[in-house]
C-alpha cells in the first residue's frame, strides 16, 4: 500500500503549530486540506487508527489495509474536507465504513462457501424411519375420518386450531375434541405395534 510521502519542510507557510493552513484559491476560499496536514495526520493518528479498526475486524493485517486505504480515500478526496480539523473525523468514520465492507465481504463469502453434505444415515435407520412411518399411516388410516382430517390438517399441514376449523367447516371446540381423541387412539396403536 502507498504511503502519504511528507513535503518538504520548507515549504510550510502560514503554519500555526505545527499544523500548516489550509491552501486558499484565487476567490480566497479554502480549496481543502493539504498534504501537509494529512500527513501529520498520519502520523499523529495513526496508532490510533488502527486501533478503531481492530476493535471492528479481527486480524492486523486487514486493520491495516483498511487504515492504509482511508488515508488514500481521503487523500484523494482532500480538497472536499474544507475544514483541516475534521480530517482526523473524516479518517475515523472512513476506517469504520471500509471495516463494515470487510466485514460484509467475509459474511457473503462464508455464505458462499459450499455447505458441507450432512451425515447421511445409515441403511439400517432408513429402514428403522420407513418402518415407523409405515405404522404411523397403517394407525392413521385406523382412526375416524374426522380425527384423521384434524391430525392432518394440525400436524401434517401445520395448520392452527382455527384454521383447521374454518377449513373444515366444525367449531373449535370439535376441532379440539377430535384431536385429543385422535392422539389418544394413535397413542393406543402405535404402542400395539411395538
Amino acid at each position: 500500500m502507498p504511503v502519504i510521502a511528507p513535503v518538504p519542510t520548507g515549504s510550510r507557510t502560514g503554519a500555526v503549530d505545527g499544523i500548516p493552513s489550509p491552501r486558499t484559491s484565487a476567490e480566497g476560499v479554502s480549496a481543502g486540506t493539504t498534504v501537509d496536514h494529512l500527513t501529520e495526520t498520519y502520523r499523529a493518528h495513526y496508532r490510533s487508527l488502527l486501533g478503531l479498526a481492530a476493535l471492528l475486524l479481527d486480524d492486523t493485517a486487514s486493520c491495516e489495509d483498511v487504515v492504509q486505504e482511508a488515508f488514500i480515500r481521503v487523500h484523494s478526496a482532500r480538497k472536499r474536507v474544507r475544514e483541516p480539523e475534521k480530517t482526523l473525523a473524516y479518517l475515523r468514520q472512513t476506517v469504520v465504513n471500509l471495516s463494515r465492507s470487510a466485514l460484509r465481504r467475509r459474511i457473503l463469502g462464508l455464505k458462499l462457501l459450499s455447505k458441507p453434505m450432512p451425515d447421511m444415515a445409515s441403511a439400517e435407520e432408513g429402514a428403522y424411519d420407513q418402518l415407523e412411518r409405515e405404522d404411523l399411516i397403517k394407525a392413521m388410516r385406523g382412526l375416524q375420518r374426522r380425527q384423521r382430517e384434524v391430525l392432518a390438517l394440525r400436524y401434517f399441514s401445520d395448520m392452527t386450531e382455527a384454521q383447521v376449523a374454518e377449513a373444515l367447516g366444525i367449531s373449535l371446540g370439535s376441532v379440539k375434541a377430535y384431536g385429543s381423541r385422535g392422539i389418544a387412539a394413535l397413542r393406543v396403536a402405535m404402542g400395539a405395534t411395538t
